[in-house]
């Protein structure tokens, strides 16, 4: 089986090890625009000896964003800085990837970091109306969202291509689709929080065809030698009624025959009172079954902090490539860490060998 340090085939993209960057929000922008800040952190990342570099979750429309101080990538603006920041993360030999996303009826809240406020922001007070498949609000303190209509709906689909686009141009080589945690697209695969009666809701068919226009639309533009990512909620811990791991196995089947090359497989997000066990590894069971019954490479996330964690996963093929988010907080070096703990050898920055040690 292949191991933590072995490259990963996607595509036209090897990846140079099984280790990935999780897209982390760090609401540090303003207007959407990159800066230092996104540098730095993903550079250093990039240096630490991860093979994919992800941004965190991007928005394709000002009204997208989760809180006023995400990244975006509505405008062609954006690019030239993002440019400087893929620019860097290739020099090291990462591959540099951007999610994309679009915040639904969970937009317009305080960052957290405005520590004075929590919830949603006011209309007149530099909030937004949401937007949503249904008028449902995510909890009693949120904001009624506006239901998408059909024209509304062909918006989103046409901001996710035009944020394709400019992802090329920026130097991208991968991008993920973000269908998780409660965001827009999210809300319309689960029953609880879609209640159309039109071709976008009811029937398993139609909570899906968003994403998968999502999908089509941007395989027609996103070159076929780069990978697609799609990032689920595999389950919304939330039965019965809500969505589940046998729908997000059948989701896997569909999107992989319309060019999707790898889920990102995650849980949560969509409802406030869902039970989960967040323990160590705890979502990687769900990362194992679509890989079997899908037929799909697979991403794990969610509390996976130590090498031998993260080598186990990979060696029992319950995933392709292990996702780390705060473990790379901690530690953004962790690959030459893990390699080191593994006794494997792998490259360092030629400016860091004097460090690397026997």
């Amino acid at each position: 089986m292949p191991h933590l340090s072995e490259p990963l085939k996607l595509r036209g993209l090897t990846l140079k090890n099984r280790i990935a960057v999780s897209p982390m929000c760090m609401y540090s922008s303003r207007d959407g625009f990159a800066n230092d800040w996104h540098l730095v952190h993903l550079g250093s990342r990039a240096c630490g000896g991860a093979a994919l570099v992800m941004t965190e979750a991007t928005a394709v429309e000002p009204d997208g964003r989760i809180t006023p101080d995400d990244l975006g990538l509505w405008k062609d603006e954006h690019v030239e800085f993002l440019k400087r920041i893929t620019t860097f993360i290739k020099s090291q030999g990462a591959t540099p990837g951007i999610q994309l996303a679009h915040a639904g009826r969970k937009a317009s809240t305080y960052s957290p970091h405005v520590r004075r406020e929590k919830g949603y922001i006011p209309e007149g007070q530099g909030g937004w109306k949401p937007v949503a498949p249904s008028p449902i609000p995510f909890d009693a303190t949120a904001t009624v969202p506006s239901e998408l209509t059909t024209d509304g709906i062909q918006r989103v689909i046409h901001k996710f291509v035009e944020a394709t686009g400019r992802a090329l141009e920026a130097g991208f080589e991968a991008v993920e689709i973000h269908s998780a945690h409660g965001y827009l697209l999210n809300e319309f695969l689960s029953p609880i929080s879609n209640h159309r009666h039109d071709d976008y809701g009811g029937s398993f068919e139609n909570r899906t065809r968003l994403v998968r226009e999502i999908v089509s639309a941007i395989r027609k533009i996103w070159p076929d030698g780069k990978p697609l990512f799609l990032r689920i909620s595999a389950t919304d811990w939330k039965e019965p009624g809500g969505w589940t791991i046998e729908q997000s196995v059948e989701l896997a089947k569909t999107v992989k025959s319309l060019g999707v090359d790898l889920i990102d497989c995650s849980s949560g997000g969509l409802v406030p009172d869902a039970k989960v066990p967040a323990t160590p590894g705890y979502q990687v069971p769900f990362a194992e079954r679509i890989r079997r019954d899908a037929g799909i490479a697979t991403g794990a996330v969610g509390l996976i902090t130590s090498a031998e964690q993260a080598d186990h996963i990979i060696r029992n093929g319950q995933a392709d490539l292990v996702l780390l988010a705060r473990q790379f907080l901690r530690d953004p070096y962790f690959p030459l860490h893990a390699a080191a703990e593994l006794h494997v050898d792998i490259h360092w920055p030629k400016q860091y060998e004097r460090a690397k040690g026997k």
